[in-house]
């Protein structure tokens, strides 16, 4: 990245994605309005995903192995440190329309005491996917995993609240964060601790202890497909587990 100050910075963490699903993510932000760069980091074991990243405004990063969620996101931080005013954090099967960006930033700039803001988030169907959350216990990741006690989840994620309007939250989940370059930069990012799985809780943890807040914004809407890889695949159900341990032997 030269010395050009852009708006947005955003960085996409990839491995093995599907590249029509990425392309519709990437064509997303491509459509953005303000100046920017996005970051692709591939954790894949080939650059097969190299194709798609044939435009100017893109920088494609081939690690050659998987060193994470968390780790793949930090690896931009000295370049978008003093070059970016915001920075995104984006999943690579989230679309959304071209002003989605822009109204963010617009209300974030009004937040002096906010770092991070984040939209209304619904699956592809329109149904809503509850992502303004509160800091779980480990009961609740278990009875999340079970899928009971449906009152307790329902009492996690705001339903209470009216969802329709902004409100500070205690976490927003990861597939889209928007941050204040400068504080993404003092947080040092995520805590690269975790392989995969409660970095971005961890992040909001961290986000409180510089006395700022975090904002749900549902005046935009983007759409996420969600894969849910640990309740399907054994392999990342423990990576999840692992992180979780990792999470409240820090956090309690």
């Amino acid at each position: 990245m030269d010395n050009t100050k852009i708006n947005i910075s955003a960085t996409i963490v990839l491995y093995k994605e599907d590249k029509i699903t990425l392309q519709k993510t990437i064509d997303s932000f491509l459509a953005t309005p303000l100046s920017k760069k996005l970051f692709l980091i591939d954790n894949s074991p080939t650059n097969n995903l190299s194709s798609l990243a044939n435009h100017p405004d893109i920088a494609y990063f081939f690690i050659g192995e998987n060193i994470g969620f968390g780790a793949a996101h930090n690896y931009v931080i000295k370049k978008i440190k003093k070059h970016s005013d915001f920075h995104l954090v984006l999943n690579p099967d989230v679309t959304f329309k071209e002003n989605t960006i822009t109204d963010l930033i617009s209300e974030i700039k009004k937040q002096e005491r906010v770092s991070m803001i984040a939209p209304k988030v619904v699956f592809p169907n329109n149904a809503h996917q509850y992502t303004a959350r509160k800091y779980p216990s480990f009961f609740d990741l278990i009875i999340r995993r079970l899928k009971i006690l449906d009152k307790r989840i329902y009492e996690q994620e705001y339903r209470n609240k009216d969802l329709s309007q902004p409100f500070f939250v205690e976490y927003l989940t990861g597939c889209f964060q928007l941050y204040k370059t400068a504080d993404f930069v003092a947080l040092n990012g995520f805590d690269e601790r975790y392989f995969l799985y409660m970095e971005d809780v961890d992040i909001c943890k961290k986000i409180d202890e510089t006395g700022k807040k975090k904002l749900y914004y549902p005046s935009v809407t983007i759409t996420h497909v969600l894969k849910q890889g640990s309740s399907k695949n054994l392999k990342l159900f423990f990576y999840h587990l692992s992180s979780a341990i990792k999470y409240f032997f820090k956090w309690t």
